[in-house]
């Protein structure tokens, strides 16, 4: 790798907005590719740039880094990413968002008559989880969720 294509860890940290612990983080957890030299400092190629930015909007968006690095699993680890590369990772990215923003849109819109009259699977809710139906369904507020209620709403 040249030496001239290679930014210090201090540079990559100024050019994303992040911490220095950031970006080691990031490199010990293998996200992001680096090289070290003889006396241990660790270099990196100008491209790691987007991929930094790509985590921390992956972040802001509540993913995890497991998520991330699955993500990024998908680009090509010996040369640098062409345009076509991150479309297709764009692609399943857009794919994943598009399936949250479905989930928060429903939750959003079943939200205020779900906390309204306590059908979060108590008992007491006589109209919406008669007997506690929803508890059968599993742990955690089931008609948020994606379960349907076996008796009419209210």
């Amino acid at each position: 790798m040249e030496n001239s294509k290679l930014v210090s860890i201090g540079t990559l940290a100024n050019r994303t907005g992040t911490t220095v612990s950031a970006i080691r983080f990031y490199a010990d957890r293998e996200l992001i590719p680096c090289v070290r030299t003889p006396g241990g400092k660790r270099l990196f190629k100008k491209e790691v740039i987007r991929r930094v930015s790509f985590i921390l909007i992956a972040q802001q968006l509540g993913y995890t880094l497991d998520q991330i690095q699955q993500q990024l699993s998908g680009l090509p680890s010996g040369r640098t990413p062409t345009k076509r590369d991150w479309q297709k990772l764009s692609n399943r990215f857009r794919a994943d968002l598009n399936e949250k923003i479905a989930q928060l849109t429903h939750l959003r819109d079943s939200l205020s008559s779900c906390i309204g009259c306590g059908c979060l699977s108590l008992k007491s809710c006589h109209l919406y989880n008669t007997a506690d139906v929803a508890a059968k369904l599993g742990a955690g507020p089931r008609y948020l969720l994606g379960d349907k209620p076996t008796r009419r709403s209210h």
